[in-house]
């Protein structure tokens, strides 16, 4: 049984990533309606309002879960309302989980945690986690200065780790997660590509700026402080990658960026997946795309293996 699905009640084990005020239950539920796990984010800060959209995803009656980002929580407002809302899963990120995992467990949430190294995949195994977001540098926002990609780091984990494993990082269709799966995950996290959706909430310039990227189309940006960060290649992000560091005021603007469509009022953040992307689609076109996709190449890849021969 894939363990994905049996933590996450969803129908396919793709999960739609935590992005900061986009990820929110017009997008969530779009994503769970087409058979995926909608995640509700809590980064923002807006504790009242994640919290209504939290609630809205629990009446809906849809499977789905929360992103827990441990360094960006104010206090415990936001794991009290959780423990207390009936919610089957959720993920943590940006921080030790350890303090979290027993009241979280204790509510009976299944705890996933992202990690950008086999060191802290390591201490997350032992401190109790469930399962882990492999979260390789490809990945477009908050990242590790020192890269690892998904193809390395999902197998460096999973020669160590026997918890359930979702990819993230670099994936946007049927092949990335087919690819996943080779290394030893059972589910996959997409971000940039349901950004890129209709049901997105995000401004249409920064759709098509993610549209309109090229492989090569991404900054790694702050590499020597912190927050190191993934975002497109913009004027804004230009300066930055010429200084070599980003000032505290940096994300002032990033509500302006996802929903005003003004690319240069903070970094345009999305992974190298962008590339990969050719046009906005709807979140079932992409989903479906995505599962049909990775049965054919398991079919195909199934008879490379009956025939024990590469013909």
């Amino acid at each position: 049984m894939n363990r994905v699905l049996a933590d996450t009640g969803a129908t396919y084990p793709i999960v739609q990533a935590p992005m900061g005020w986009i990820a929110r239950s017009t997008l969530a539920s779009a994503v769970s309606r087409a058979g995926g796990l909608g995640i509700i984010e809590t980064s923002s800060g807006e504790t009242a309002q994640c919290q209504r959209e939290i609630s809205t995803m629990v009446a809906s009656g849809l499977p789905f879960g929360v992103n827990l980002p441990i360094r960006f929580l104010k206090d415990d407002a936001m794991l009290r309302f959780v423990c207390e809302a009936g919610i089957r899963f959720v993920t943590t990120s940006a921080g030790s989980p350890a303090k979290f995992i027993a009241p979280l467990k204790a509510a009976g949430i299944k705890v996933y945690h992202a990690v950008p190294t086999l060191e802290t995949a390591l201490k997350c195994v032992d401190a109790g986690i469930d399962g882990l977001v492999v979260e390789g540098s490809e990945g477009g926002g908050f990242k590790n200065p020192e890269e690892v990609s998904t193809l390395v780091l999902l197998q460096a984990i999973r020669e160590r780790c026997d918890v359930p494993l979702i990819a993230a990082g670099g994936i946007m269709d049927g092949r990335g997660m087919a690819a996943a799966f080779a290394l030893g995950a059972e589910g996959v996290q997409m971000g940039t590509r349901f950004v890129a959706s209709a049901e997105s909430p995000v401004h249409a310039h920064y759709k098509a700026a993610i549209v309109d990227a090229d492989a090569t189309g991404t900054w790694v940006l702050n590499t020597k402080s912190t927050p190191c960060i993934r975002a497109l290649k913009t004027a804004f992000t230009k300066t930055i990658h010429e200084a070599g560091l980003m000032s505290a005021d940096t994300f002032k603007g990033i509500q302006q960026v996802y929903f005003g469509g003004d690319m240069d009022a903070a970094p345009a953040l999305a992974g190298q997946s962008a590339g990969l992307i050719h046009s906005v689609k709807t979140v079932q076109e992409i989903i479906d795309e995505t599962v049909a996709e990775f049965h054919a190449i398991g079919r195909r890849l199934g008879a490379i293996a009956a025939a024990a021969n590469f013909g």
